[in-house]
């Protein structure tokens, strides 16, 4: 071999090796690059969860404000609810007040359709019902009639009342010992 075939041999082998060097640089540069894009992928799809969640969250919060907004107002009118029950009791015996009674009446269904359009329900709590503390306020105990009132409820003294699920004033009970 001579002297040129050789400086051209070794150019050759410079060549390659060069182009084989910028091959993996471009290389190195795409995976570089395929690897950014996959973090960047990721943490677009992190954050669209969490946006998503956020969505569901808020949306479910302000079902539950809808829910309980009246809260409030259902509460102060409760009293005016038992003070027409007390009424209807009073008035029930008199015959000279059947017109009367009869108007009560009437004021005392219609407010009690309202406020249950709004939501709102009465607690079903009746003598000998089990005594659940979670939903029984019990304002004191006295000796039970008989045993099979005993650890519960002798009398209601005053009802409860739900607004959607949630109890709003829990039934005053007197339970037996």
């Amino acid at each position: 071999m001579s002297k040129k075939d050789k400086s051209e041999h070794i150019d050759d082998e410079l060549v390659m090796e060069n182009e084989q060097a910028e091959q993996k640089e471009e290389q190195s540069v795409e995976e570089q690059l395929k690897e950014d894009l996959g973090k960047e992928k990721d943490k677009f799809l992190r954050l669209f969860a969490e946006f998503e969640n956020y969505k569901r969250r808020t949306s479910k919060e302000r079902i539950e404000l809808f829910k309980t907004a009246s809260q409030d107002v259902m509460i102060s009118l409760l009293p005016v609810l038992d003070d027409f029950e007390r009424a209807l009791l009073h008035t029930e015996d008199d015959k000279e007040a059947e017109h009367l009674r009869k108007g009560v009446l009437l004021i005392y269904q219609k407010l009690l359709s309202t406020l249950e359009k709004n939501g709102l329900t009465k607690m079903e709590v009746a003598q000998g019902d089990a005594f659940n503390a979670d939903e029984h306020e019990a304002i004191t105990q006295v000796a039970a009639p008989s045993d099979d009132l005993k650890g519960k409820i002798i009398d209601v003294v005053e009802k409860g009342y739900k607004l959607g699920d949630k109890i709003i004033r829990f039934p005053k009970v007197v339970t037996g010992f």
